[in-house]
């Protein structure tokens, strides 16, 4: 089970972040009266996302000893305005290294195997006491 703890006081939008022993911070940009000092909850969500996709696609292509130097991922999110039938983000990857075509597209399959991608593409209960 994954677990994280957040806590919020009266110093406006930062927020702390526990998790694993580690530390982050999210806020929100001055511009919506935040502090800036940490990423936006929409902005750790895509990191979520991202991270988690590198981090399976490095995993599968050192086990098969694919020739991957090094991945980038850009991701976007739909505006709020836009979520009222569905939510959509946009992952575009990229590979560096003596990749084949083949492997490019297997690469690209198990892209969407990385537990983030599965947790965001199932519904989602939320139970809150």
């Amino acid at each position: 089970m994954i677990t994280a703890i957040t806590e919020l006081n009266k110093s406006r939008f930062k927020t702390k972040v526990y998790a694993g022993g580690h530390l982050i911070y999210a806020d929100e940009p001055t511009e919506l009266g935040g502090t800036d000092e940490g990423m936006n909850p929409g902005a750790l969500l895509l990191a979520s996302l991202g991270s988690c996709t590198a981090i399976t696609i490095r995993m599968y292509a050192d086990r098969k000893e694919i020739p991957l130097d090094s991945i980038k991922i850009d991701l976007a999110i739909c505006k709020e305005e836009e979520m009222s039938k569905e939510t959509t983000i946009s992952r575009q990857i990229e590979f560096f290294g003596p990749i084949t075509a083949e492997q490019r597209e297997r690469l690209l399959v198990i892209a969407d195997k990385c537990p983030i991608h599965k947790l965001l593409t199932n519904p989602i209960r939320i139970l809150t006491t």
